[in-house]
């Protein structure tokens, strides 16, 4: 049994707007799940509506999974048990997620004492162990939130999330505002926390080569459903929908200098929620999108082994029919028409003899140049003999005695 499954999920806020529309997702226990997109394709509508936290107004459907139980049937009563106990979250934005006028250390103990797990005492010497497997030293526990660093209050917030042992840690952009030291630290230690206590992990966030880095699966949403899922890295180096390759090419390769000297962006902003395009919702900024898909919605289909994109371009029985480039043509080393096969298409030209002619090339002021070993006229040119040097003698020229 999977730790979390989610079947067909729906959100719909009370203005109309559908932010989650038929996601399907599947998370084991010590696995990672990354969640990427840009802002406003329902990636923390998402995170909010796995532990119900969802503004009242807001319209849910379809089965969350938690350990087997449906999170969206549950009483009350059972979800504040399921909370930090079962499942935490780490929100979006540490400084407005802790209460300014509480020090951290009473933050920590809080769901500690409310589940049960310790005494007050026992929670707050818990609450510094906690500072301290984050890179925190436990007097830290007396601090506001105020006198911690932007760095310090995310890791103060993993400490909550790790406080009652939770089964499942979803972390809503967790790196978002930090520099990239910090950054890297936290990332090393959600990973660790990962490993070291099996636990599952949900981790959203725009940047695809920090979720290729970080997770083992890789989801890419778009105007609230799931346009690709895959094996992280291979999502991340060789994206099938249009959309996640775009992603994947906004971060230039280390190394790499034609990614550096030729920047790529994706015109446009995702479609307002309330008001979605017809048909594939991602159609009116995809650059090799066809007529059809203005008129036909793509569900997902399989690339590969345990790998699914929604792209009328992914064939039915998993092969990928040829994809066109970035900017609509076919990508570099792809054949564009048959060997010996003329630039109309046409099938290649042949002599008298029935032998294919050579093609000849057109300068740009739309003359042409006669194949090698013909004059401008059009007539065989003279053959040619070798000098002393070995190199051809000019047409005309007497070879000399003695040249092989």
């Amino acid at each position: 049994m999977s730790l979390l499954e989610v079947r067909d999920l729906t959100v719909t806020y009370a203005d109309g707007a559908a932010a989650v529309r038929g996601v399907d997702l599947r998370l084991d226990a010590g696995s990672k799940l990354g969640i990427a997109g840009e802002s406003g394709c329902g990636k923390s509508t998402l995170a909010l509506a796995l532990l119900r936290l969802l503004p009242a107004g807001a319209r849910v459907g379809g089965e969350i999974l938690l350990d087997g139980e449906d999170v969206l049937a549950m009483k009350w009563g059972r979800v504040r048990a399921v909370r930090w106990a079962g499942a935490s979250i780490v929100f979006q934005g540490a400084m407005h997620s802790l209460n300014p006028v509480h020090r951290i250390g009473d933050q920590i103990a809080e769901p500690i004492v409310l589940h049960g797990r310790a005494t007050a005492a026992g929670a707050r010497k818990r609450a510094g162990e906690l500072l301290e497997q984050v890179g925190l030293p436990a007097a830290r526990a007396s601090a506001y939130p105020h006198e911690l660093s932007g760095g310090q209050r995310q890791r103060v917030m993993i400490a909550m999330a790790l406080a009652c042992d939770p089964r499942l840690i979803v972390a809503d952009e967790p790196t978002t505002a930090l520099d990239v030291m910090i950054q890297a630290q936290i990332l090393r230690l959600i990973e660790q926390s990962v490993a070291d206590q099996g636990v599952g992990l949900v981790m959203i966030s725009h940047d695809l080569a920090v979720l290729a880095d970080t997770c083992d699966r890789l989801a890419v949403m778009y105007a609230g459903r799931v346009v690709e899922e895959g094996p992280a890295a291979q999502v991340h180096e060789d994206a099938r929908h249009p959309y996640a390759r775009a992603l994947s090419d906004a971060f230039p390769r280390i190394g790499d200098p034609s990614s550096r000297r030729a920047p790529r962006g994706l015109p446009g902003d995702p479609p307002d929620p309330s008001a979605l395009p017809g048909g594939c919702t991602f159609h009116p900024r995809c650059p090799v999108a066809l007529d059809s898909c203005a008129v036909d919605d793509q569900p997902l289909r399989e690339v590969g082994r345990a790998w699914r994109a929604a792209c009328v371009r992914v064939g039915r029985d998993g092969a990928q029919a040829p994809a066109a480039g970035h900017d609509g043509v076919p990508p570099p080393g792809e054949a564009l028409r048959p060997a010996g096969a003329e630039p109309d298409g046409g099938p290649a030209r042949t002599g008298p003899d029935g032998k294919a002619t050579h093609p000849t090339a057109t300068k740009p002021d739309g003359k042409t140049t006669p194949p090698a070993g013909t004059e401008p006229d059009g007539k065989a040119a003279p053959p040619t003999t070798p000098k002393p040097d070995g190199g051809p003698a000019r047409p005309g020229e007497e070879a000399r005695p003695g040249t092989p």
